[in-house]
């Protein structure tokens, strides 16, 4: 399993936005799906979206639907997610992942061994 670098803003109002970047280092990003999951303590791990290869959105969880904009830039190999009119219930760990096995496991929140995943600061949305 490989490591996909994480960043962007951690810390926001509710209504306000957050931008998290996820590149894949050494890899060359065009090549597979990507997916942005989420965690807060005591819940089950939560696909908020993903993106195919070519950047057609293939998954896009309800509860952030209309306020998260998933995207990709092959040329640099890194994946986006854009979040708009946040919410204190958007406060979680956020994690990436690429779907490097090739199997979609990364869209159950559980991604193989082979695919890679990374993890971000916590955001954290104030009322």
């Amino acid at each position: 399993q490989g490591q996909l670098g994480e960043s962007g803003g951690g810390v926001g109002q509710a209504g306000g936005s957050l931008r998290r970047s996820c590149a894949a280092a050494g890899r060359t990003g065009k090549d597979y799906a990507m997916a942005w999951c989420r965690q807060t303590p005591g819940k089950e791990r939560e696909v908020v979206a993903g993106i195919s290869q070519s950047g057609d959105v293939i998954d896009d969880s309800d509860s952030v639907k209309g306020r998260f904009t998933i995207s990709r830039d092959n040329a640099k190999n890194t994946g986006y997610l854009q979040m708009n009119s946040l919410k204190p219930a958007d406060t979680a760990v956020y994690y990436c992942a690429a779907d490097h096995s090739f199997s979609g496991q990364i869209f159950t929140g559980r991604p193989t061994s082979s695919d890679s995943w990374g993890q971000g600061p916590p955001v954290t949305v104030s009322s």
